[in-house]
């Protein structure tokens, strides 16, 4: 007889929130190639038919799992924002430096919230408020944008650049650093680039 009493047992409302979580333990500790329903279920305690009453499938997981770890984005870009200087430029550094140290943290996660679909997601996240993840880029970006300008210049200008910067510190680009990711030598010059946020190029 097999014996079970090692699974945590779950209430049908708080499943497909447990399935999540597993998934994103096992993205956590073994990467995306490891993600399966199957693995979700067991890590979940349950039976590999579980996931299938609330997901469509793997994509479904996914998405699931991709939405989730965008509610944790924006709440690590509010709480980096809401501990720096409350200056607009202060909270414009201090928001990247939140999007570095979430990439980071969370590696496999941040690949998956960006691969899950054409962006989707966050996609959405541009037509809303400030309740999403991109929203509360929009918002810190707000004081940079010209007046008459679309807003999506400057907000494009700031994503290209900590985005770019955070894949390319996770692809080890920069070589080995010790310290916190925003500590090391090329943030602090690279993100100066942000003081010429939102100002017209120079007559050629």
């Amino acid at each position: 007889m097999t014996d079970h009493s090692g699974k945590k047992p779950h209430h049908h409302g708080d499943l497909r929130a447990a399935l999540i979580q597993s998934g994103i333990d096992i993205l956590t500790e073994s990467g995306l190639e490891a993600l399966t329903l199957r693995r979700c279920a067991a890590r979940a305690g349950v039976s590999h038919a579980a996931p299938a009453h609330h997901f469509d499938g793997l994509s479904g997981l996914r998405a699931a799992i991709a939405k989730e770890g965008f509610d944790r984005f924006r709440t690590q870009m509010l709480r980096s924002r809401a501990s720096g200087s409350q200056s607009p430029e202060g909270r414009i550094l201090s928001l990247c430096r939140g999007y570095l140290d979430f990439a980071v943290e969370n590696p496999a996660l941040f690949a998956l919230i960006f691969s899950c679909g054409p962006m989707s997601q966050f996609e959405e996240d541009m037509k809303a408020g400030t309740a999403t993840a991109y929203g509360v880029l929009r918002e810190t970006c707000a004081p940079f944008v010209p007046e008459g300008a679309d807003p999506l210049v400057v907000e494009t200008q700031v994503w290209s650049l900590i985005h770019g910067f955070s894949h390319l510190f996770l692809a080890g680009t920069f070589g080995p650093d010790s310290g916190p990711p925003d500590h090391h030598r090329l943030f602090a010059p690279v993100m100066a680039l942000l003081r010429e946020i939102g100002t017209p190029p120079a007559p050629k």
